[in-house]
């Protein structure tokens, strides 16, 4: 008979070869946990932020954030759910979405962006990632490589063995570099071309999101070979980016017919 653990690992992995879904691009996704827990987790990180972080209490400042997130979420298809959005003061040029929809915005990311149209693509881009179900997916991945590690120890005819550690070890640099990193690079590429759409749709300059990206890669400085790197390189961006804009611009006319560019500060 099948010890606890190792039915649990075996039941994991049969629900990750059946539980395949489509992300909005038409990619494959595998995703387990189930959307109101999701949200939930969202809900509470958010809640623990507003309690620990300060927050930005410049008016202008927050009613531009506040009017760029309004567009956009207007723009989404419909269920848009319910968003809300808080600028927080940190130096560092960020901004996330959560599941459950929560938008987040660092102060220091104001000192990147040039344009509200810069800043919508940035906030676009996040709640590409949320609309994408990406936060779900590597949860779902890392409880893949857990089961598989502990598979590992399971199985293992001497699990103290140096060959056993060398073997766990191995599994996990592998998982590390043959699962989770490309499939975050794989996000944020779907993120970036999602999140255009979504600012055209909304009426935002899309050549604005170049602009946005060589002021990150100057503010970034040097970063690490796209192989070992969790975000695609700031030129893969640029190009995937440029391959995409003419359709963008065409979402953006389009858009521009129906109601005016929106007028969001600076």
């Amino acid at each position: 008979m099948l010890r606890l653990p190792l039915r649990l690992t075996l039941t994991v992995l049969l629900l990750l070869l059946g539980s395949c879904d489509q992300s909005p691009t038409g990619r494959t996704q595998v995703t387990l946990i189930p959307e109101q827990q999701m949200a939930a987790i969202g809900e509470r990180t958010f809640a623990e932020l507003l309690q620990t972080q300060p927050l930005v209490t410049d008016k202008a400042v927050r009613e531009e954030i506040t009017c760029i997130t309004r567009a956009l979420i207007e723009a989404l298809p419909p269920p848009r759910g319910e968003w809300s959005v808080a600028v927080f003061q940190d130096p560092s040029p960020n901004a996330f979405a959560l599941p459950g929809g929560k938008i987040g915005v660092n102060s220091g990311l104001l000192e990147v962006v040039r344009s509200p149209d810069q800043l919508a693509a940035v906030i676009a881009h996040e709640i590409a990632h949320v609309r994408a179900d990406h936060g779900n997916e590597r949860l779902t991945q890392q409880l893949a490589v857990q089961g598989g590690l502990l598979l590992v120890d399971l199985l293992a005819e001497d699990p103290g063995s140096l060959g056993h550690e060398v073997l766990r070890q191995a599994l996990g640099i592998g998982a590390e570099l043959g699962l989770l990193l490309p499939y975050s690079r794989t996000h944020e590429r779907e993120a970036d071309l999602l999140g255009l759409e979504l600012m055209a749709r909304a009426g935002f300059d899309p050549r604005e999101s170049l602009s946005l990206w060589r002021n990150m890669a100057a503010a970034g400085g040097g970063q690490p070979l796209e192989f070992l790197s969790t975000h695609p390189t700031h030129d893969s961006r640029l190009e995937d980016l440029q391959a995409a804009m003419p359709a963008a611009l065409a979402l953006q006319a389009a858009a521009l017919e129906d109601r005016p560019a929106p007028r969001c500060g600076r």
